[in-house]
This record gives structure tokens, sequence and C-alpha cells, in this order.
């Protein structure tokens, strides 16, 4: 008789209890329970994350067995594993979670994968891999879940610049005024009174409003006044001269320089006694134990007693006669304006004929005469080019520029006016738009946070950043702190339901929505389709869909592979638009 090796014997006897145990697991691999979660794929920031519960039944795993547990989602084109997962059996020695034969035993894995857009229509895969001793085997792959749910790719990644308003008014207010001061007891100007700076820039002023027919005269005003220190029916009498004189030497003046003005226009006031005048001067003075004097003339309300503590008060006081009451000795004489600016197409010519013409306010006004993007662009640039110290002009250049597209060039617009005012919130807010449209979104963070109360936009670019990195519930705070009903707004809402499975996140979705000013963005009837799927209700979703479609084509194919309408895919009406 041949004699056989016990070794060999002994291996071919091993090899076959591995592969006998590995089929036996594989023959008994449809009683291996896969709970997904969630139990369709989401994509949740630039990933898609999973958490698998695996139950093995009794008698399943081999005691000298190891499972590596992958799971795979496969695409048109493509697969991405998640992390593996081992378990091994009571006899293996090794460092993995332990399976019992005779009671089985539930195991669970987490892990996540980067997103990519051919993800959309996939399915995910349980693969395992079976090892006994030296031998490896493949058990049979399972479909666990489908995938993913991507309706987050709607996002509008836009983030939003503030332009700067003008501070254009047509119609505008200026005076000028002066102040004739009198020898005490007398009322007739004094001629060096005439001849003072304020006077005569008056004068000028009165002149400048003569020979400029966009100047109108509104209002001139004459007030007279006599100091406390006398008694009433004298000063009465007193204010009343400086008064008339006042008036008088006012008339002349606009005569003399052909200004017609309508009796209606002048307001002329006399004042016996000046009190609260007195009251001020006495404020602002230096004078010791000024607070205990207006103390004591606050306490007698009759005019004749104030008048005689007034003078014991001057006679003890010598600064407060030679100070105080003089300046008290006096009359005002103003004249109120009204400049009225270029109209609206005197602006335009100007700025197509010479737009060296006009001021700052007028240029940033001209720009939202039109609608045209690049001809407010072209006036923006006219604006910065005359006044760059103003941050407005190289601002709203940026802010044109971002809006057609060119971010460099709005970026470094955006710099010239940090240059003008480095702390600006509104230009920060910009500058941070321009670091999020060219990816770095870090960045974009600092200028947003550095641009609190800079407006509503802030508030929106940093709920655009919370949206895309999947952190819902702060985006949603950041959405509502801006105030406006957006498309981003309304898709963040909806996204978050998948946290919070509450049916009443559709009608609110639904309620913003509608709110939405652009309501030519085919995405806004896209989402109501998406909604009204998961509402079941056909009729919605069809002619949402039908609007979304007929306003971009390419949503057609895009609905066709979104597994959000994955219970229509053999509606005929829905494959009739999805295609």
């Amino acid at each position: 008789m041949k004699k056989v090796n016990i070794y060999v014997l002994g291996f071919c006897a091993l090899a076959l209890t591995a592969c006998g145990g590995m089929n036996k697991m594989a023959k008994m691999a449809n009683q291996v329970q896969w709970d997904v979660t969630p139990k369709v794929l989401e994509m949740h920031g630039d990933s898609v994350e999973v958490e698998i519960t695996v139950t093995f039944p009794p008698k399943y795993f081999q005691k000298a067995a190891i499972l590596e547990l992958t799971p795979v989602l496969k695409y048109e084109g493509g697969e991405k594993a998640f992390e593996s997962k081992a378990v091994q059996g009571e006899s293996v020695q090794a460092n993995n979670e332990v399976c019992s034969f005779a009671n089985g035993g539930t195991f669970k894995t987490k892990s996540k994968i980067s997103f990519e857009e051919a993800m959309r229509s996939s399915e995910l895969i349980a693969r395992v891999k079976a090892t006994m001793k030296d031998k490896s085997q493949d058990l049979p792959e399972e479909k666990i879940a489908d995938g993913v749910m991507s309706t987050a790719l709607l996002l509008d990644k836009n983030a939003m610049t503030i332009g700067a308003a003008d501070k254009f008014e047509r119609i505008t207010n200026d005076s000028k005024g002066a102040t004739l001061f009198f020898v005490i007891n007398k009322a007739d100007i004094q001629s060096k009174e005439l001849k003072k700076d304020e006077v005569a820039a008056l004068k000028q002023f009165i002149s400048d409003v003569a020979a400029n027919e966009r100047m109108e005269v509104k209002g001139i005003e004459i007030s007279a006044f006599a100091s406390p220190d006398g008694e009433e029916s004298l000063n009465d009498k007193l204010a009343a001269n400086r008064m008339k004189n006042s008036d008088s030497f006012f008339k002349k003046e606009l005569k003399k320089s052909k200004v017609s003005a309508d009796e209606s226009v002048f307001k002329t006031t006399s004042l016996a006694e000046d009190w609260d005048g007195f009251k001020t001067l006495m404020q602002e003075s230096d004078i010791q134990d000024k607070e205990l004097i207006l103390r004591v003339l606050s306490m007698y309300s009759d005019p004749v007693v104030r008048e005689k503590e007034i003078k014991n008060i001057s006679a003890a006081y010598e600064e407060i006669a030679d100070k105080i009451l003089p300046q008290l000795r006096r009359s005002t004489l103003s004249v109120n304006v009204a400049v009225i600016g270029h109209s609206d197409e005197e602006i335009k010519e100007l700025i197509a004929a010479n737009s060296e013409d006009l001021t700052v306010e007028e240029l940033l006004y001209a720009a939202t005469l039109t609608e045209d993007n690049a001809e407010k662009l072209s006036i923006y640039q006219k604006a910065a080019a005359k006044y760059p110290e103003d941050w407005r002009t190289n601002n709203n250049v940026g802010h044109i520029s971002y809006k057609m597209g060119n971010i460099a060039e709005a970026k470094a617009a955006f710099e010239k006016a940090k240059e003008a005012d480095a702390q600006n919130t509104v230009v920060l807010n910009n500058l941070g738009a321009c670091a999020y449209a060219e990816g770095d979104e870090a960045a974009a963070k600092e200028f947003y946070n550095a641009a609190a109360g800079a407006g509503d936009e802030v508030s929106y670019n940093q709920a655009v950043i919370a949206t895309k990195k999947g952190d819902y519930e702060s985006a949603l705070n950041l959405y509502q702190s801006s105030k406006m009903n957006t498309f981003n707004w309304a898709l963040c809402k909806y996204l978050n339901y998948f946290s919070t499975k509450n049916n009443d996140v559709f009608d609110a979705t639904l309620g913003i929505l509608n709110k939405i000013e652009d309501q030519d963005n085919a995405k806004v009837p896209y989402l109501k389709a998406v909604i009204a799927a998961r509402k079941q209700d056909k009729d919605l979703l069809i002619n949402s869909l039908k609007v979304a479609v007929e306003k971009d084509a390419s949503l057609g194919a895009y609905a066709a592979k979104d597994i959000e309408f994955a219970q229509y895919a053999n509606d005929e009406d829905f494959k009739n638009i999805a295609k």
C-alpha cells in the first residue's frame, strides 16, 4: 500500500474545511440582514455618509472565518468604496470584533465618501470577502440601498455683493447767515458791523442766488434781541427797532442784487429779553460760579425781579457785563434757498457729452437710470476715475463686474475701494464674495465676519456657505436673519426635512418659493415638483416640472436621473417630460 504524507493529508483536510465553511456562508448569505441609514443615500454637504447595521444569523459565522465587509456605491462609469469593516469568528486570533457561531451577532459600520455628480443614479452594494486560514472567497454581492438623493446640488452658489447707494437729491437746501451786534440801548446798525467778513459772505451769497437760475429763495429770517438787563418796556421797543433796521438793511441788499422775494418768505421776530440766549452763553463760558448764578436766576419767574438780579450780578461780575450781555444785543439775518439739480434727462445728456460737469452723487445716480449692466459699469468707471477717493465709486464698479461674472475685475475694484476706506463693511462683504467665488471659503468667512452690519446680504452669504457644508440648521437661522425670500432659503428648508422628518416642511418650502421675486429661475418650479413628489401630488409634480423644463430644457434629462422622482419613473406623463 502506498504511503501518503500525513502533513499533506492534514493540509488538504483543512483546505476542504475552509472551502466548505465559506461555501456554507455563501449559501446562507441571503439570511444576513443589512439595515442602511438613511434608507436612500443622501448627499450632505460635499459627501455621502452611510451607517450600516449587519446582523448575522445563528450557525452562520464560521469560527475560523474573517469577513471583510465593504459597502460600495456603484454608478455609471465607476464605483467608490466606503470604509471596510472586519469581523472574525470565535477561534481567530486577531483584533476584530467577534461574532458567535451559535448565536450570530449584530455589527455597525459608519463612513462617508466624497460625492460625485455621477452618483445621482447609483446603487449601494454590500461586498463581502471571506477568509479562512490562507483561503479567501468573495461572497455574493447584495444590493442594500439606492442613491443618491442630491437635491442639494440645486443650491445657487453665487454670493451677493452690495452696491453703494447715491445720496443724490434733485432739490437741496442751502443757507447763509450773519449776526449784527448793537451798542447798549441803541438800535442803529454800526458801520463796522457791515464790514465784517460774515456780512460780506452773506451779500455774496445773495448775489450768487440772483445769478443762478437753479437757486430759489424759500425763506428769509430776521430776528432781533435785547439783553435782559434793562426794563422790559424799554427792551421791547429796543428789540423792535433793531429788527426794523435790520429788515431795512437786508431788503436793500436783496434789491441791489435783484433778488425778488415775496413778502410771504419773510419771517421777522423780536425778543425783548433773551433769557435762553443768556443761559446758553453762561453755560458755554468759563465764568466762576456760573452754575450757582444760573440756579439763582432760575428761582425767579418775575421778569422785573430777574432784571434786578441780573443788574446786581453784572455789578458783581464784570465779566458778565463785558462778555455775555453784549452778545445778546443783536440781530440775526439768514436766507434759505432751494438748489434745483439736474433733471434725469439733463444727467443723461451730460453723461453722454461730458461727465466732468457732474458731481459724484449725480454720477452714482446716473447709473441707476439704466438697466443695462454694461452701461452701468461704464458710468461707474467714469465716477471712479474722477472720484477715486470716494469708496462707493470703485465698489460699484466691482459690484456690477461681479454681476457680469468678471470676478477678477470685481476683486481689483473692491481692493481699490478698500484703499479708500479700509474698514468699510460693505467692501469687506464684497471681497468675501470674491474669495468665495475663487473657492477660498475660509477667507470668505473671515471677510463676512468682519462685515457684520453691512446689510442682509452678509447673513445670506454666510447661509450659503453653511448650506453647502450641510449645516442646515445654522443656515436656516442665517436665511431668516437675512429677511430675503430666496430660492436657497426654500431649498435649505426642504433639505432640513431629512433631519427633522417633519412633513410641515413641504408646505413651508412651497410658501417661500411662492414669495420669491425671481420666478423666472427654473429651479423654483423644479423644487416645487420635488416637493410634489414627496406629497404624492402628481398634478402639482407634472405641472411644475413642465414649467421648469420650459424654462430650462436641461432639467428634463436631469429629472430622469433624479431619485426624488423614483416612484414616478414608469409614469408616462412623467417620462414625456423627463427625457
